[in-house]
């Protein structure tokens, strides 16, 4: 089993996801050598409720150079550093320019942040802290060049797939896909909720399942819009998210404390002497907001890794577990 996981980490880690992409397509597709996902698809400009799919994005490159034409910053060593629905740029910059555009974190030097502008037409560069340093030491101007597409004919896609019991009724377990190279922060969760499809595909089961893979928030969103009347027969749900890092399992219990999904859980954890923290719902989080609102109110608990061990280590951190592909692909 880790050497089945070790493969889908080396395949999955490089690309570059976003709440759209062909990189979704490609992750998707890989996962179907694990289940046999239905791959679906959304319009960009669809409205779903007071939402709209955005263009699809994607990226080709993105680079920091000095100027002498070397590369400081370099989106095809890290997918990490183009901040997510960049615009494209292509220009010469001034240090106190540049400056301005971009995103590190002093507390995490080894670090690169991950950022996003879905919905805010910009651009900027992640970088560590030890990167901005020797930017700002290096000679200018600096060129800067954001090779990026926005499709307005294209689409956002999610995964499907249906595990029949002897019920009707269903309980939901979802993921989401959206992060890019993050091997903690999207893809632990990939990987394991598509291996427990599978180990579930070969149980006599009393209750349906269904499991999806979808951009948080989003992708979240336009599912329950596009299947209302399904997701009446959803009974309870699971969102399986951050399960790959250091730190203790946290449940987070659904909008209903006394609910049988969280004594469930609770139980299960307890019996296999797992240590675990349990904490109410709130609004904040992923998209178990989405199943739990006024439309839908299905109790949805969450799995995850609490993470305050790691944020101690800024080598353990999702976005620097691994700086460059090569790095993990060495690893």
């Amino acid at each position: 089993m880790k050497t089945e996981i070790d493969k889908y980490l080396k395949d999955l880690f490089p690309l570059n996801r976003s709440i759209t992409g062909r990189a979704n397509r490609k992750s998707l597709k890989i996962l179907q050598n694990i289940i046999p996902l239905k791959i679906k698809s959304v319009k960009s400009g669809t409205k779903v409720y007071d939402w709209i799919i955005p263009p699809e994005w994607n990226a080709k490159d993105a680079y920091i150079k000095d100027s002498n034409g070397k590369k400081i910053i370099s989106f095809k060593n890290n997918n990490l550093h183009l901040m997510s629905y960049s615009i494209p740029c292509n220009k010469k910059m001034k240090w106190n320019d540049l400056k301005n555009k971009l995103i590190t974190h002093k507390k995490l030097p080894n670090a690169i942040p991950y950022r996003t502008s879905y919905y805010d037409p910009n651009w900027a560069f992640c970088i560590n802290h030890k990167q901005y340093n020797k930017l700002k030491n290096s000679k200018g101007p600096f060129g800067v060049k954001i090779d990026t597409e926005f499709n307005k004919k294209g689409s956002l896609v999610y995964g499907e797939y249906l595990l029949k019991g002897k019920s009707k009724k269903e309980i939901l377990i979802s993921t989401y896909i959206c992060h890019p190279s993050m091997a903690n922060d999207c893809l632990s969760g990939m990987i394991l909720t598509a291996l427990l499809a599978r180990e579930m595909s070969n149980l006599k089961l009393k209750w349906s399942y269904r499991f999806v893979f979808v951009p948080e928030t989003i992708g979240m969103i336009a599912y329950c819009k596009i299947n209302e009347k399904k997701m009446k027969d959803i009974d309870t749900a699971l969102v399986i998210t951050t399960v790959g890092g250091i730190g203790k399992i946290g449940l987070k219990e659904s909008w209903d404390k006394n609910h049988k999904i969280n004594s469930t859980i609770e139980t299960v954890l307890k019996e296999k002497k797992v240590n675990f923290i349990k904490y109410p719902f709130d609004v904040r989080g992923s998209d178990e907001r989405q199943l739990s609102s006024q439309a839908f109110r299905i109790n949805s608990a969450t799995i995850k890794i609490e993470k305050p061990e790691a944020i101690k280590n800024a080598k353990s951190v999702g976005v620097e577990v691994f700086k460059t592909r090569k790095d993990y692909e060495g690893s």
